[in-house]
């Protein structure tokens, strides 16, 4: 079997769409790790309020969710790689999806260990929600950062590698 037969011109294509898929796949599994301990968070407390008669507050549902737009951060880094990308450089689009997916992931992770405690701490005093969105918020930012950098990344790579079409990239991106 071919690259060729198997729908790519080159291997520069193929290894174009290993960065892309890698950036969703380390960032989808940041999610799953932070999401997981959120929620782990989230059932203790609900289980500590049904224990004491008191109700469940269903913020815990928000906070311990928090880590899964950084799933959709690395699906946008796949897509622009995927459209943007120039099979000509592709080892910048391994880079920016092992790296960037990496740093998405690890947002996402830790977002999740601050969900578990201010999950632990909502369902104990039911206070301080929006401080605890903040806090989440701030770590959700490295991910943005590192998804905006990414993507400068992405359109310079494409622009460098084809000249040409670099007026059109900036249009697409814009």
């Amino acid at each position: 079997m071919t690259v060729a037969s198997v729908g790519f011109s080159s291997s520069g294509e193929v290894m174009l769409y290993v960065g892309a898929f890698t950036a969703l796949a380390f960032s989808a599994i940041g999610s799953v790790f932070g999401a997981g301990i959120g929620g782990a968070a989230a059932i203790g407390a609900w289980k500590k309020c049904y224990v004491q008669k008191r109700p469940a507050p269903f913020q815990l549902v928000i906070l311990s969710g928090m880590p899964l737009s950084q799933t959709i951060y690395g699906m946008i880094m796949m897509f622009l790689i995927i459209s943007l990308g120039s099979p000509a450089v592709w080892p910048v689009y391994v880079c920016m999806g092992v790296l960037g997916g990496l740093a998405i992931g690890a947002s996402a992770w830790y977002q999740g260990k601050a969900a578990a405690a201010a999950c632990d701490s909502f369902g104990d005093t039911g206070e301080g929600f929006t401080n605890y969105l903040m806090v989440l918020g701030i770590i959700e930012t490295v991910a943005i950062f590192v998804l905006a950098f990414g993507i400068v990344v992405i359109v310079m790579s494409a622009a460098v590698a084809a000249p040409e079409v670099a007026p059109e990239v900036t249009a697409i991106v814009q």
